[in-house]
């Protein structure tokens, strides 16, 4: 009975290492393949020669920009990994990319009140911050107060111009 159990033991032990080898095998490389990007932040990266299309897998989460000398700037828009495809001019693949949005990396502060959280930026003063996942009342007075700011500053320029 004992030689039975040592035998299934082992094989299990075979099939969970054979399980974990294919997962490593399947699982998509994320290391020199990554991009990473903090979330409200851009990065910048170089696109490969006869670079002819730029597909975003979900462009929620990450957005690019194609500049002058074949640099593409990556902008994380929201927490997640999307991938980028690069594709020549015939629809052939040059490169395929993950782009892993992050959270935010300067000093945040947060405030739970009750189930709503507020997020504030701490370097040095605290001052609110607009950050997904904070609660609504919180999120949506902190971008009205944002986008108000925006577009006197935006009508205060125009007015300075003339």
């Amino acid at each position: 009975m004992t030689a039975l159990f040592a035998y299934r033991r082992l094989a299990s032990q075979a099939l969970a290492s054979i399980a974990l080898i294919l997962a490593v095998m399947i699982a998509p490389a994320r290391g020199a393949d990554t991009i990473t990007v903090a979330l409200d932040q851009a990065t910048i990266t170089k696109m490969p020669e006869n670079t002819s299309t730029l597909v975003i897998g979900n462009p929620m989460i990450a957005d690019v920009t194609v500049r002058p000398g074949g640099l593409l700037v990556v902008t994380g828009k929201a927490y997640g990994v999307t991938n980028l495809l690069v594709l020549d001019g015939s629809g052939a693949v040059l490169s395929e990319r993950y782009i892993e949005v992050v959270g935010p990396r300067d000093d945040i502060v947060f405030v739970w009140r009750g189930i709503a959280r507020e997020s504030y930026s701490c370097t040095p003063d605290c001052q609110p911050r607009i950050v997904m996942g904070d609660g609504p009342a919180f999120f949506g007075e902190a971008l009205n107060q944002t986008g108000n700011r925006t577009s006197r500053a935006m009508g205060q320029a125009a007015t300075t111009s003339r």
